[in-house]
């Protein structure tokens, strides 16, 4: 064979050359940084969202007390312990009198001396009374001698002054019954406020109950208003749960729940919202509500956590897309629609959002358009796309969920663009 021609062999090379730069030239434009960006898309349709409150909240009881004396003293007796269920009324613990019977004992002798005091002072008023009243009567005659002349003025002076004598022993005596009397009640009103502290010093359940804690025993100096013992109403126990605010649009009295307790996760427990607190959290942006309990699971602790689902009313059916959908750009919430010229922004405005992701659009988007969810990395309108089904392809044994894919599962309820 004869040897290839230099021109020939430059010729050869050149067309090798430039198959290479078109091959590589085709990888960097395929796969390389001017690569297309690969999407995921969604065509628009409308639907109803079931718009849902997802919060972690912990078992409190509505009506618990604690059950302590009201003044200092030391605890002589206790007669439950923690765990047991009292009734309304039952001795729970008592206090040392020290030296209330005996005060007791002198009151009581008191009014016994203030009774008889009573009695006498009584008993020197109708004296005085009578008195009173043979003066009256004397005076009376003796005027009428004194003005027939049979008597002297100074006889009738005197009469008249023994009058006004009995009249003023009549106004003494009922003065000092009146202060025995007044003294009487004092001391029956002291025996009252005695008898209350006695009362005091036992310490009763005011209802129903379980004893929760023992926190006094028995030798124990407390302070007034200290607690022994706390009892709560087991009946009355419900979940105090805590609601992202920025959720929290129709959150009321009433609303149906569905209660998972740590315990037992896997069933959901019927229950309502029975109150709304009206003060909010702001350093953690939470609201409270108070979860009651359709019927009261057996084996309820105070202080176990709970996951509470709280359904709101539906609204009217509307354009419906993924929270993976939305963006923002330049502040303004829309989404990517892809359309044939390429990409668009399209501002909307959104509603109700479920807890699965699904997002009711107001305005913005309409049905039976197509909308960008998923990308490899931010979009912009000049943007050169690839639409695909998955950004990352499945793994074995993940149930065919899509790495690529927000995950959105019920109770995670992630916040809303």
């Amino acid at each position: 064979m004869k040897p290839m021609s230099v021109t020939r062999r430059r010729l050869v090379l050149s067309a090798l050359g430039l198959a290479l730069l078109a091959a590589m030239a085709f990888v960097v434009m395929r796969s390389g940084p001017l690569a297309p960006t690969r999407v995921t898309v969604v065509r628009a349709a409308e639907g109803r969202v079931a718009p849902a409150l997802f919060g972690i909240g912990t078992v409190e009881a509505r009506r618990s007390l604690q059950v302590g004396p009201t003044t200092a003293a030391r605890v002589r007796h206790v007669a439950v312990d923690v765990g047991d269920t009292v009734q309304a009324g039952q001795l729970l613990a008592e206090m040392d009198p020290v030296d209330l019977d005996e005060r007791g004992q002198a009151l009581a002798a008191s009014l016994a001396r203030a009774g008889s005091l009573v009695t006498a002072m009584e008993s020197q008023r109708r004296d005085a009374l009578a008195r009173k009243e043979l003066a009256v009567v004397n005076t009376r005659r003796t005027v009428e001698l004194g003005a027939q002349n049979f008597l002297s003025a100074s006889a009738v002076e005197a009469r008249q002054q023994e009058q006004a004598s009995a009249e003023a022993a009549l106004g003494a005596a009922e003065a000092n019954l009146a202060a025995a009397r007044h003294d009487q009640q004092r001391l029956q009103a002291e025996q009252a406020g005695l008898k209350q502290q006695r009362a005091n010093v036992r310490l009763v359940a005011a209802m129903n109950g379980v004893v929760t804690a023992r926190d006094a025993e028995p030798g124990t100096t407390v302070v007034a208003g200290q607690a022994v013992l706390r009892v709560m109403d087991p009946a009355s126990l419900w979940v105090r749960v805590r609601l992202d605010q920025g959720r929290s649009t129709g959150l009321a009295a009433g609303l149906p729940a569905r209660i998972a307790l740590r315990s037992n996760p896997a069933q959901a427990l019927p229950g309502r919202v029975a109150r709304v607190e009206a003060v909010s959290d702001s350093v953690t942006e939470e609201r409270v509500a108070l979860v009651e309990f359709e019927q009261r699971p057996a084996g309820l602790s105070v202080g176990e956590l709970a996951e509470v689902t709280l359904s709101l009313p539906s609204p009217p059916a509307s354009v419906v897309l993924p929270n993976a959908s939305l963006k923002r750009l330049s502040g303004q919430l829309g989404a990517w629609r892809l359309e044939a010229g390429g990409l668009q922004f399209a501002a909307v405005r959104t509603g109700a959002m479920s807890l699965d992701g699904q997002v009711q659009v107001l305005d913005g988007v309409k049905a039976g358009e197509t909308i960008v969810v998923h990308s490899e990395k931010e979009l912009a309108a000049s943007s050169r796309i690839k639409v695909v089904q998955a950004l990352v392809a499945p793994q074995p044994g993940t149930g065919g969920q899509q790495p690529g894919q927000a995950s959105q599962q019920p109770g995670l309820g992630g916040r809303q663009p």
